[in-house]
């Protein structure tokens, strides 16, 4: 697990819960994107290309590309960019 990089100060944020990265316990706030969470845990690259492996992590933030994509409690090619996280959501980075 990564340094929390969210803002810490001037922030009110709901009762934390947790969701399950890769295997890895991970702290979610109400309100936050499965995107948001990611990137507050340091993990910016979310999965590769299929034909040339480079990484790929949030672009558009709206929903519009698709290099934010993880899979989603079984579901394949969720963008994570424009889905809230939910307390006991199993998010695997595609890497």
């Amino acid at each position: 697990m990564h340094d929390d990089l969210r803002i810490q100060h001037g922030i009110t944020r709901g009762e934390p819960f947790t969701i399950q990265v890769n295997g890895n316990p991970v702290t979610a706030y109400p309100g936050e994107t499965i995107a948001a969470v990611l990137l507050a845990n340091g993990w910016r690259i979310f999965r590769h290309t299929p034909l040339s492996g480079e990484g790929r992590g949030p672009f558009c933030g709206m929903g519009l590309c698709f290099d934010c994509m993880v899979t989603l409690n079984g579901q394949a090619n969720v963008r994570a960019c424009v889905t809230f996280a939910q307390p006991g959501d199993q998010v695997e980075r595609l890497i």
